[in-house]
Formats: structure tokens, C-alpha cells, sequence
């Protein structure tokens, strides 16, 4: 899965913006399930996209980034439909998982896990175990989202 992530203040948004964050993050999920359909079919596979809890939480200063994440959610929501029964369709929302490699200050790391029930960072592991679960023992769920956040979706 790829994705971008950088923000997009309404008055500084680009084309060139717009393009790449609804390029990377809606239309290539699209298009790679597109491709991959017929033989999801024949398998009864599953495609797991990677949302983001900004799908429903829209983060200041990032409206395309928002955007883009919230049109994947409704893909994986009607791909689930359209694809069923024989291909199901589920996203992960990760939480704080690795931090990025430029922008993020000491302290703003330290304000995202304090605000972050289970007080710490997540790991690429905790993503890999729900990929797992949603691959091997999901057999009834789909068009879903699991938060892997450390519990900080459910804070208001």
C-alpha cells in the first residue's frame, strides 16, 4: 500500500497537489482492485485498503489529504457491495505508527501519545496482525474499518 500525506491549506493547493494526493491514495487503490478483481473472484480473496481516521475526522490544513482518504473509505463501503459475495473488501485506519521522516517535532510526537489511550506508539506488527486476522479469520466481515490507533479514535 502507498500513500501521501502532506498538508494542502486551502489557500496553497495546487493541481499538482490535488493530482498526487487523490492520485496515490483513491485512484490507485481503485485501479489495482479493478485489476485484481476477476481473480479475487475466482478465490474468494480480500483487499485490505489503508485509511486513515482523518476519513471521518477531517485534519485541519489537510483537506485534500481528508478527501482523498474519505473517498477510499467509501470505495472499500461499495466495493464490499459490488464484490460480495465472493471478494471482501475491509480498510485499516493505522494510528501513530511510525513517526515521519521530516516535520514532526519532540514535541508533538510526545502531545499524539499522550492523547493516545494506550499511551505509547503502535507498531508495524499491530497493522500486520489485523492484515492477518482480516486474510485468515474474517470470513463474515466486510466493508469495514478497524482502527488501529492505540484506542485514539475513540477519544472525542
Amino acid at each position: 500500500n502507498a500513500s501521501a500525506f502532506f498538508p494542502t491549506p486551502v489557500g496553497e493547493v495546487t493541481q499538482a497537489h490535488w493530482e498526487t494526493l487523490l492520485g496515490v491514495n483513491l485512484k490507485a487503490p481503485f485501479f489495482l482492485s479493478q485489476a485484481c478483481a476477476k481473480a479475487l473472484t475466482s478465490t474468494r480473496g480480500a483487499i485490505i485498503n489503508l485509511t486513515d481516521i482523518y476519513a471521518e475526522r477531517p485534519l485541519p490544513t489537510h483537506p485534500v489529504y481528508s478527501a482523498s482518504k474519505a473517498g477510499l473509505l467509501a470505495l472499500t463501503r461499495s466495493l464490499a457491495q459490488e464484490l460480495g459475495p465472493n471478494v471482501r473488501v475491509n480498510a485499516i485506519a493505522p494510528g501513530a505508527i511510525l513517526w515521519p521522516e521530516s516535520g514532526d517535532t519532540q514535541e508533538n510526537q510526545e502531545e499524539i501519545i499522550r492523547r493516545t489511550p494506550l499511551g505509547r506508539l503502535g507498531d508495524p506488527q499491530d497493522i500486520a496482525g489485523t492484515v492477518l486476522f482480516l486474510l485468515r479469520d474474517a470470513s463474515f466481515i466486510t466493508g469495514q474499518v478497524i482502527n488501529v490507533d492505540g484506542g485514539r479514535s475513540a477519544r472525542p
